[in-house]
């Protein structure tokens, strides 16, 4: 196949500077700032763990950087799935997993949920 270099896309690039969100800076921000404004109730505990739970009940979020068990297992973030069919499902991200990327998972998760 020849194409001609004006129909194929622009590859873009961003600079290396704009890659900053690649590496995590344990804020859990981008994940709660999406989810206050989805309407979520979310809960802060004293130990700053935060837990969020979807307005109809079936998803929970929890940002664990002080739960002790979740750091044995590597983990500070979960997201708990209970389909009102179907079985539940758990979704878990690391302790250098950017919150961009799991607000990126829930956005999409939310996206394709029926309204």
């Amino acid at each position: 196949m020849n194409a001609s270099a004006a129909l194929l896309p622009a590859v873009v690039r961003p600079a290396v500077e704009d890659r900053h969100w690649l590496s995590t800076d344990h804020c859990a921000a981008p994940v709660l700032d999406l989810l206050g404004g989805l309407g979520w109730s979310v809960v802060d505990t004293p130990e700053a763990n935060v837990h969020a739970t979807s307005p109809d009940g079936h998803v929970y979020v929890g940002w664990l950087p002080e739960d002790a068990t979740a750091w044995k297992r590597g983990i500070v973030w979960q997201v708990r799935v209970q389909p009102a069919e179907g079985q539940a499902w758990v979704q878990e991200f690391g302790h250098h997993t950017p919150a961009e990327a799991v607000a990126g998972f829930l956005a999409a998760l939310v996206a394709h949920s029926p309204r």
